[in-house]
């Protein structure tokens, strides 16, 4: 593959899952520098996403399940990018099924996705001799057996490899796996992302995410549900962080794995509250039986990312859960559709 000349002023960046709630964030940011290749089959995303993108030049989507491999020199809608010649110059692999709700559904999808699709992208790097940043998951170190635990990398956890998470769970270790050997034989420049609970716009409404659907709940003066009790906690970072953060190690020259999160614990319940507070709204909060994928995980120890590459979140928790009001509020009237649909399902 010839190296790029001077003559491309844009860099070919390949995003999967990129119309996903991270991935199609990751590309709002990426199509302000670089020409974008979005590949994604809508597993757990929605077209809505990315649908801002279409008109734009620099970027391009791609159907497709990356469990399947793809040959993007054969791709005539890649041509104004002349990747044939051009090549590509990193990738972001962020495909994987991430849906609570729909968690046992997609089991072999995502089984597909984290051996085989991580497989394909890695060929893809590697005939490209591109650099390759896999967005891993908190889920590596397995469940949290101590309260308020905060992961450092080199803690290596306990995950069940036959249980019904181990496709996703121990998924995600055989994609670091797999990536820390394609660096190691072929001398690729990786990198991992571990990547802790987020939050923010584009989050899928009632798919058991719960802060989407708190807010379009309160606005409408629905109950807010809980999967989980009253003691129910997690990590939040803000969307916009993780995002600085991608980038952020994509362009430095670690490789990782680092954490990347907000340190602090929430209790869910306490999120519930505040969004009521927030909105004004009189609404209750109800508790249900917890979701299989909606487990109590570690904190993030971020120390070592901020000191390699400097980044912590900066985004508060009240400044992004009102910017996450402001989405749903903006698009209330599309939304309360799903939130119909969505009682009447759970009335069933």
């Amino acid at each position: 593959m010839p190296s790029p000349s001077n003559i491309y002023s844009r860099k070919n960046i390949l995003v999967t899952g990129g119309a996903g709630f991270i991935g199609s964030h990751l590309c709002d940011e990426l199509i302000k520098k670089y020409n974008v290749i979005c590949i994604d089959n809508f597993s757990s995303s929605k077209v809505d996403n990315i649908n801002h993108l279409f008109e734009n030049p620099n970027f391009e989507f791609i159907k497709h399940d990356i469990s399947k491999p793809i040959n993007l020199d054969e791709l005539h809608e890649l041509d104004k990018f002349k990747v044939k010649f051009h090549g590509l110059q990193e990738i972001y692999h962020l495909a994987c099924p991430t849906s609570p709700k729909n968690f046992n559904q997609l089991r072999i999808k995502t089984l597909h996705t984290n051996g085989l699709g991580t497989i394909n992208v890695l060929e893809l790097a590697r005939k490209y001799k591109a650099k390759i940043l896999l967005a891993s998951s908190a889920v590596v170190y397995g469940p949290r057996y101590k309260e308020a635990l905060n992961y450092t990398e080199d803690y290596q956890g306990y995950v069940n490899f036959t249980g019904p998470r181990s496709c996703y769970d121990e998924g995600k270790r055989f994609s670091e796996t797999a990536v820390i050997t394609y660096k190691d034989m072929y001398n690729l420049d990786t990198k991992i992302a571990r990547i802790f609970r987020t939050y923010g716009p584009r989050l899928l409404l009632f798919d058991g995410h719960m802060i989407p659907d708190f807010v379009l709940q309160a606005l409408n003066n629905r109950p807010l549900i809980i999967y989980g009790d009253a003691n129910f906690t997690t990590s939040l970072c803000y969307i916009a962080d993780i995002i600085e953060g991608l980038i952020k190690l994509m362009k430095s020259k670690e490789a990782g794995p680092f954490n990347f999160g907000h340190y602090q614990e929430y209790k869910m319940n306490d999120i519930a509250e505040k969004i009521l507070t927030m909105t004004g709204s009189q609404s209750k909060i109800e508790f249900k039986k917890s979701l299989l994928f909606m487990t109590p995980l570690g904190l993030p120890d971020i120390s070592l990312v901020k000191e390699k590459i400097g980044w912590y979140p900066l985004i508060s928790l009240d400044v992004g859960l009102e910017k996450t009001i402001e989405y749903v509020k903006a698009g209330q009237n599309v939304l309360q559709p799903l939130l119909w649909k969505y009682e009447k399902e759970e009335s069933e």
